[in-house]
């Protein structure tokens, strides 16, 4: 199988940017749990005890399904490759 740094460097970005963005979410769900804890707002509190489980239930099925989610789109790539679409018509 050959090596192919360029699809590696990809796979990484994509994972960055999945993980800084989970990072985010988890920040903003502390944030909103401490500010409703010490302003005494319920729906505050309410989003914090909501958004911090989802972030944590989101990078586990995310981690799960991301081998399988990769060959999936490694086959389907290889599926358009092996078949020449025909030109569009453009008139």
């Amino acid at each position: 199988m050959p090596h192919n740094s360029g699809k590696e460097r990809q796979e990484v970005s994509l994972v960055g940017r999945i993980l800084s963005l989970e990072t985010m979410l988890l920040m903003m769900g502390v944030a909103s749990l401490v500010y409703g804890i010490v302003n005494g707002v319920e729906t505050s509190i309410l989003w914090g005890i909501v958004i911090i489980p989802g972030v944590f239930i989101l990078m586990k099925v995310r981690r799960k399904d991301w081998r399988k989610h990769w060959q999936e789109l490694e086959a389907e790539q290889k599926a358009r490759s092996g078949h020449k679409e025909p030109p569009s018509d453009t008139h």
